[in-house]
């Protein structure tokens, strides 16, 4: 037999986020869409969620410093062309996430997690100023939905008027982020989303695909971000690529349980159908 073929090391992106036993969201979401975009994924977890399709039942947070050693393990090793925050629940979480990422400087996407798709906190309403004061001025991209700008920027938004959607994310932006994108999913009408890169205002047009399998969106979307960073896109390119990555996954999905159930990460890879050889 011949040699094997040496393998390219494809980029690698970092996932830092809450762990979600349903498999549908958090760490298990980013690493499922790491592994779909071509990227080497790692993993840091914040917290452990009990929680299935319909509803998280318990939330244990990791200590801080497991959390900062994970960070440090991993950079000083394998390190990562970009990383991505998703459920950080306190703020002394927050701090630690972002002390470490500060030290480290990777290009960060911020997915300001604060309510599960079944309704559940997952942000202590004690750490948002954290999230405001210490995460968001290390950010590239931060991706809120219109409940989380709403949050972030003190702002009224509503159903999505765009001269709302436009004052948000200028006073996100002040709070130190390059680029903001306010995701549209909420919004009346078509799910537009609007990229504000600190001078211009760029509408994002997007398909609502009607379906229940849509757990896991916002950390599906956000690491397909850091997946196209890591892969060496701008973020003018990164962020319409994820977009029509995560409008294909929402396409595909199925149902795994009673409730939200995830999006299909994997719409791409072909399966053997039942009775079919491998490799056929």
């Amino acid at each position: 037999m011949g040699q094997p073929v040496p393998t390219r090391t494809p980029p690698k992106a970092m996932t830092i986020a809450g762990s979600d036993s349903g498999g549908g969201a958090g760490v298990q979401a980013d690493l499922k869409t790491f592994a779909a975009l071509g990227v080497y994924g790692t993993s840091v977890v914040t917290a452990v969620t009990a929680q299935n399709t319909r509803q998280v039942f318990a939330i244990a947070e990791v200590p801080e410093e497991v959390v900062a050693a994970q960070i440090d393990a991993v950079m000083e090793d394998i390190g990562t062309a970009a990383a991505k925050t998703g459920m950080l629940s306190g703020a002394g979480i927050i701090e630690t996430v972002a002390d470490r990422l500060e030290a480290w400087a990777p290009p960060l996407v911020v997915d300001p997690v604060m309510v599960a798709k079944s309704g559940d906190a997952l942000l202590q309403p004690s750490a948002i100023g954290a999230l405001k004061r210490k995460l968001l001025p290390l950010a590239l991209v931060v991706t809120p939905n219109l409940p989380e700008a709403e949050v972030l920027s003190g702002l009224t938004i509503g159903d999505g008027d765009e001269a709302a959607m436009r004052a948000a994310a200028e006073a996100i932006a002040a709070l130190g982020p390059r680029y903001v994108i306010v995701k549209g999913g909420h919004r009346a009408g078509a799910p537009v989303d609007l990229l504000y890169d600190g001078r211009t205002f760029t509408p994002l047009p997007g398909e609502r695909i009607a379906t229940r399998n849509d757990h896991g969106t916002g950390d599906t979307l956000s690491a397909a971000i850091a997946a196209y960073l890591a892969h060496g896109r701008s973020v003018e390119e990164a962020i319409p690529a994820a977009k029509r990555y995560l409008t294909e996954a929402l396409r595909a999905g199925y149902a795994v349980g009673e409730g939200h159930s995830p999006v299909n990460h994997f719409f791409g890879v072909r399966f053997p159908a039942e009775g079919e050889p491998e490799g056929a």
